[in-house]
């Protein structure tokens, strides 16, 4: 929403032409006598605009509590006294010529991109389609799903789904996004409802060149395809174990899953075939491309992330051996490590790994039983 733009009040009747805004969250709406009146944004649609203007306009709300889509599909449908003409007008102008493939991304934009490894971020839905859609978007904690956001959006926008910060991107290695096209007041081609998980690499969040120009944003942004030309987008991930075995001759190539092409541990891992051992390269140089504005401590936490993750992924391979290189340095990754390793991974063994290959800079861990 921008200046000019022209739009209608969904909780009562009126509407105009935006001419300024008060804050964030008040819009002053210029009336046909010349009158500007103050309404907040989330009580407002936009009705004549650019395609990809309308970012936040039925979702700046959502940060805190996630718009309905029920009650978000009523609002946004016209009042029976509005005439036939603005009723078209509502529905329509949105629609694109030869757009009636789904093309989804879910999106991710530094506040700051000057300031990438402290700056909040914003994520958002693009729907490339002249298809409504009701959308859910999801976290995984474990083995359950927490909704971050859903709602109803229109054909050809991007809506806004949450606000987070970089402490917040551990949590937010796997992604889902679930999505039912339509179309309301005209035929059109049924598409299935659709549900993609997808792996999310923190470590790109640290990283400038990861964030590019695109048609859909003024700042760079991060892109991942959920929908493509009306395929939903499958990520691939091969169990290095399973690899391993094939590589030796000891089972069939394994199947590929439906998973992450990227290991999500997000640090370099090389695995030894002969000794089958994961090499964790823990240093902040091998795992991020610039640490600019990071102090001691947020880097020492970013490397046992990348460690807690690599020990879950690693919990039920009994007989699985880690090594992690932390150097030697002044100790304090070391010691970090050997702490979390007694105090959360009682299941775990762990001593100094070969001198010889890695001198007194790495600690190799080897699973034992599976953790309760």
């Amino acid at each position: 929403m921008k200046k000019g733009d022209k739009v209608r009040f969904l909780s009562e009747k009126g509407g105009g032409i935006v001419a300024g805004f008060q804050g964030k969250d008040i819009v002053l709406v210029e009336d046909e006598d010349g009158f500007e009146i103050p309404m907040p944004v989330r009580e407002c649609v936009v009705i004549d605009t650019d395609d990809y203007n309308i970012a936040k306009v039925n979702t700046l709300g959502m940060k805190k509590q996630p718009v309905d889509p029920v009650q978000t599909s009523r609002q946004a449908r016209p009042s029976g006294d509005e005439s036939s003409s603005t009723r078209r007008a509502i529905n329509a102008f949105t629609e694109i010529k030869g757009n009636d493939l789904l093309n989804i991304k879910l999106a991710y934009v530094p506040q700051d991109i000057k300031a990438v490894t402290t700056t909040l971020f914003d994520a958002y839905l693009v729907n490339d389609s002249n298809y409504s859609l009701y959308y859910t978007y999801l976290v995984a904690e474990g083995k359950s799903w927490t909704a971050r956001a859903h709602g109803l959006m229109e054909p050809n926008t991007k809506v806004f789904l949450e606000e987070f910060g970089k402490e917040f991107l551990n949590n937010m290695e796997r992604v889902a996004v679930q999505l039912i096209p339509f179309k309301e007041e005209k035929s059109f081609l049924m598409k299935p409802a659709t549900a993609v998980e997808l792996r999310i690499d923190a470590v790109k969040f640290y990283k400038l060149h990861t964030f590019r120009d695109s048609d859909f944003f003024e700042e760079p942004a991060l892109l991942y395809d959920v929908v493509k030309d009306d395929a939903p987008v499958r990520q691939v991930f091969v169990d290095a174990v399973q690899l391993q075995d094939a590589l030796l001759g000891k089972g069939a190539v394994p199947k590929v899953a439906k998973e992450s092409a990227a290991h999500s541990s997000s640090a370099r891992q090389l695995a030894n075939p002969s000794a089958k051992v994961i090499e964790v390269d823990l240093h902040i140089h091998e795992l991020l491309d610039n640490t600019s504005g990071m102090t001691n401590g947020e880097m020492l936490e970013y490397q046992l992330g990348v460690f807690r993750r690599t020990m879950e992924e690693n919990r039920r391979r009994v007989g699985q051996k880690i090594v992690f290189i932390h150097g030697k340095g002044e100790g304090v990754l070391r010691r970090a490590i050997e702490t979390e390793l007694k105090t959360k991974y009682k299941n775990c063994t762990f001593q100094d790994a070969s001198f010889r290959e890695y001198g007194f800079g790495a600690t190799m861990v080897t699973i034992r039983s599976e953790r309760q």
